[in-house]
């Protein structure tokens, strides 16, 4: 009897704290989601850099590791170089200033000057970074006047809106010549002088289109993406040389990017204004800095949504490419320039010159001597090819 009464107690207890259980799981559940949106609300959302960056800001060395250093910063007329170079002035470093304006590299050293630096201590040197044959009497130049080099910054280049099959070859080449080859070619100059140094260290200012592409955009991704072909490769070559080689990512920044943009054809810029709200030069320029002064490899550093596309991408290449893809492309301009009328996909009437013309398909809107020449033009393009 004492035994069943047991049996019945304890089954008792069973069934209730079963059913106590299966009460309470729509408010586990609730509590699990609020913590998850809690998370992506409080800690995911403000994010705007990798997590390794933002370890170092809190825990890593502090910018003033800088004081003293001689950096070179190309590029120091506006945008992310000029807030690199304001902000290395700011926590002591020796700066030297590049870029084609003489005019806004002196309003740069006046800034430079405004937060604490010495007037000796900013060096103007004007380049056009495309002109090769002058990069070593520049590299002369900083030398000369600060007796060292401790960090290239190469943060020169221009972007682009253009679209992929309209763009002419020229544009491409154009392209490449600024954003990369430059870069390296300058980049080999100040390596070679490390490598006699014993040390050195090269900062390279590379994009989110470095990592993913984004339309409207194609020979600047490309270019971006050969800048981490060069530099990745250079990393391993000198591993154990004391060369240190960061990358720095940015996603959309609040500057006048867009303005001189290159589009589709040679010669021309877009000379159109970003929207929306972007992430500060100032702001990512800190974030650089940190980077800078602890040697990471490679940063990213973007707003919401952006950043945490970088980390799909990362480690889901597949299923970013999918989600994507189900993405409008105004959609993906809106989230870059904050507007959709920088490009016009929609508008297949536009003619484009690209280098040729095709001859024209419906024979009935020639006249005979049009059809004529067309007919002799599309026999030589034949018998070329072949």
């Amino acid at each position: 009897m004492g035994n069943n009464m047991e049996q019945l107690v304890i089954g008792g207890v069973v069934v209730g704290l079963s059913i106590i259980w299966l009460l309470s799981l729509p408010i586990i559940n609730f509590i699990i989601m609020g913590a998850i949106l809690a998370f992506l609300r409080y800690f995911v959302y403000p994010l705007d850099c990798d997590l390794t960056l933002l370890f170092m800001k809190t825990f890593g060395k502090s910018p003033e590791i800088l004081k003293g250093k001689v950096v070179w910063v190309t590029g120091a007329s506006s945008g992310i170089g000029e807030e690199i170079a304001v902000t290395l002035a700011k926590y002591g470093a020796r700066v030297a200033l590049s870029a084609r304006s003489v005019e806004n590299l002196e309003r740069v050293k006046n800034r430079c000057i405004e937060g604490g630096s010495k007037e000796e201590d900013i060096l103007v040197l004007p380049m056009d970074i495309l002109c090769y044959d002058k990069h070593e009497t520049c590299f002369d130049a900083v030398i000369q006047h600060f007796g060292k080099l401790d960090i290239l910054v190469s943060n020169a280049g221009r972007s682009q809106r253009a679209r992929w099959e309209h763009i002419n070859i020229d544009v491409d080449r154009e392209l490449f010549e600024l954003n990369t080859f430059s870069l390296v070619a300058l980049s080999r100059i100040v390596t070679r002088y490390f490598l006699l140094k014993g040390e050195g260290h090269l900062v390279v200012t590379s994009s989110t289109v470095g990592k993913m592409a984004v339309p409207g955009s194609a020979s600047y991704t490309a270019s971006k993406h050969a800048l981490h072909g060069y530099f990745e490769t250079l990393r391993l070559e000198k591993a154990g040389h004391n060369i240190a080689v960061t990358m720095l990512c940015p996603g959309p920044v609040a500057s006048n990017l867009l303005k001189e943009c290159f589009v589709e054809v040679k010669g021309e810029k877009l000379g159109k204004e970003r929207e929306g709200k972007n992430m500060s030069a100032e702001r990512c320029a800190e974030l650089s800095v940190v980077a800078i002064a602890n040697q990471l490899c490679e940063v990213w550093i973007a707003r919401q949504p952006v950043l945490i596309f970088y980390y799909v991408m990362q480690y889901f290449p597949t299923m970013l490419r999918w989600a994507i893809g189900l993405l409008s492309v105004n959609t993906i301009m809106k989230m870059r320039d904050g507007r959709v009328d920088i490009i016009d996909y929609d508008d297949s009437s536009k003619e484009v010159k690209i280098g040729f013309e095709l001859c024209p398909k419906e024979e009935k809107d020639l006249d005979p001597k049009e059809e004529e020449t067309c007919s002799e033009e599309c026999t030589k393009e034949e018998k070329l090819e072949s």
